[in-house]
């Protein structure tokens, strides 16, 4: 049987109550949900993804004072950030209650936590009386999807039901803060930037990038990734093989001869670029190249999210 698109709500919150995994929109990219208090339901997401159980799953709630209730300490720090980027693309990882399975937080003694910027979902959220883990609804390691038809191209028959709430606005997953003594610290980069969190809470590190047993979801270095070879160009090439394409950040370089192309953005805008970046990919991948180059994009604001994502897709699998 396969998976059903549609906006209805109800049904979507039924198929949760009774422990079953729903793909759901978010304003980053589409999630796989399961109730995150159901220990059977999680271990649903890890199945259908094939995602290793060392990698902890983001919990979706629909407000601050929900999330308070699943952590055993809220720091100020966390409360600021909170209250200027949720409901937003921001998961903060906070000490977890007991009621949180350790098969959720990969046996962490934290959990990832955020506020989707999304009606549809917040809706969804409101409706029940369990948060929702939610990763990316797609094989773990492959490009995220960003609208209902990624989430069946690749999920079809593994999940009952789409709840579709259009294109993702952001393109590319939320930022994730951790706090060390006290500190922010930037396990993920995305839409809410370093210079973001600075700017509300000063003092602010980077670590975002894990091999193995990462301290939260999205630190692997490896990720995001198409089934083509991905290069990141740091040279001229004058042209491009007929299995073979390009991503270029504006226009494509002067003389390039190449059938299989994609522009990020043709004004130049960032937030563009981190939007269009999946479809890119995915768009590419289907045409069954073996190899995609790719440029970078400005390092600035949300260009270092959008380079993070392709340097990921970029490395060696």
């Amino acid at each position: 049987m396969q998976a059903l698109i549609d906006t209805d709500l109800d049904l979507a919150a039924q198929l949760l109550i009774d422990g079953q995994c729903v793909a759901i929109p978010t304003e980053t990219v589409y999630g796989l949900a399961a109730n995150a208090l159901d220990k059977s339901a999680a271990a649903q997401i890890f199945k259908i993804k094939d995602r290793p159980e060392f990698d902890p799953l983001i919990v979706h709630v629909d407000s601050m004072r929900s999330a308070m209730k699943w952590v055993t300490d809220f720091p100020d720090k966390a409360e600021v950030l909170a209250r200027r980027f949720w409901p937003g693309p921001l998961t903060l990882i906070l000490p977890k209650r007991k009621e949180i399975p350790y098969e959720v937080t990969s046996g962490l003694e934290t959990v990832g936590l955020r506020v989707p910027l999304h009606d549809l979902t917040l809706q969804l959220l409101e409706m029940l009386d369990f948060p929702l883990a939610a990763p990316s609804a797609n094989p773990f390691g492959y490009v995220s999807p960003t609208n209902a038809d990624h989430v069946f191209d690749q999920l079809r028959d593994k999940i009952p039901y789409i709840l579709d709430g259009g294109e993702s606005q952001i393109g590319i997953e939320s930022t994730i803060v951790g706090f060390e003594e006290g500190i922010p610290v930037i396990y993920r980069k995305g839409a809410v930037t370093e210079e973001m969190i600075a700017e509300v809470c000063g003092d602010v590190r980077t670590q975002d990038h894990s091999i193995s047993n990462p301290k939260a979801p999205g630190m692997l270095t490896s990720h995001y990734s198409p089934h083509a070879d991905v290069e990141i160009i740091t040279r001229f090439i004058r042209q491009v093989r007929d299995n073979e394409g390009y991503i270029a950040w504006k226009e494509l370089p002067k003389g390039m001869e190449v059938k299989n192309k994609f522009i990020l953005s043709p004004t130049g805008d960032l937030y563009e670029a981190a939007r269009r970046l999946y479809a890119g990919l995915r768009l590419l991948d289907r045409k069954g190249l073996v190899r995609i180059f790719i440029e970078l994009v400005p390092e600035a604001g949300i260009g270092a999210s959008v380079n993070d994502r392709i340097r990921r897709s970029a490395a060696e699998k």
